[in-house]
């Protein structure tokens, strides 16, 4: 091939932004005349690493999109420091299909116990899936609908928060919830019923979830909703955050202050 002939590709590559087949050319080229490699298995190989590429960018700007507070997967997750949860059940969840059938996630547990973790690993696996997903913590999420509800723009925010096909809201029960933005809550939770997938995270009980709301009408509604198609994970165990100081000697074991 001529000099001039790879430019000319080269421009032509870049003008139908196949980047990562231009960045490749040379190097396959040769390895190409070196190897004896077939016209298809040299365009299959480039084309291969062209989707592969596009594939990458595509999962790293949805989980930017997402607003993920970190990245973590579910290989990263000690199963064997929280035993009462069911691996094999999380692994399932990860399958994405709850998401597919609109059904929801809650992750039930004290803080500490990894419950984060998880929502944001099965929100990776989502976004991997090709799932647009959105991260918010509970109480930015309802301050944000009140104060669009105060300009006038409910609508619109209640359409934002709808639009991802799984909503994450993590840390609802840390901080009570006025009667006001119970009622918003309420209305979201009420749009995205068999519409839209939920990962839910609380540190407290369904039965305190009155006290959350600060009225059992309105907990009961929305329980009534995230939990008519759900999967339900009670994690039962101590606190990661803890572990490392446990091991130091900085604190004593749980295990032992409990005998």
């Amino acid at each position: 091939m001529s000099s001039t002939q790879l430019v000319r590709i080269q421009e032509r590559l870049k003008h139908l932004k196949l980047y990562r087949i231009n960045e490749q050319l040379e190097s396959r080229l040769e390895e190409a005349s070196r190897g004896n490699v077939s016209y298809g298995d040299f365009l299959d190989q480039l084309l291969d690493e062209e989707v592969s590429a596009k594939k990458e960018k595509n999962i790293s700007m949805r989980t930017s999109m997402a607003r993920f507070p970190f990245v973590k997967t579910l290989e990263s997750f000690d199963f064997a420091f929280q035993p009462s949860i069911d691996k094999k059940r999380i692994n399932e969840l990860a399958a994405c299909r709850f998401i597919a059938n609109g059904e929801n996630v809650i992750l039930l547990g004290p803080p500490g116990v990894g419950k984060t973790h998880l929502a944001v690993a099965l929100g990776i696996k989502a976004v991997t899936e090709g799932y647009r997903t959105h991260f918010t913590q509970a109480m930015p999420l309802v301050a944000s609908l009140t104060k669009a509800y105060a300009e006038n723009r409910i609508e619109e925010r209640l359409k934002f928060y709808c639009q991802p096909k799984l909503l994450i809201i993590d840390e609802i029960g840390y901080i009570p919830i006025d009667r006001h933005g119970a009622h918003l809550f309420f209305q979201l939770i009420s749009r995205r019923y068999e519409r839209g997938a939920l990962i839910v995270t609380s540190n407290r009980s369904f039965g305190q979830w009155n006290e959350i709301f600060g009225d059992t009408v309105i907990a009961t509604a929305i329980l009534d909703r995230i939990l008519h198609h759900s999967t339900t994970v009670n994690i039962k165990g101590n606190s990661y955050r803890l572990k490392e100081k446990v091991k130091a000697g900085l604190l004593q074991s749980p295990e032992l202050e409990q005998t």
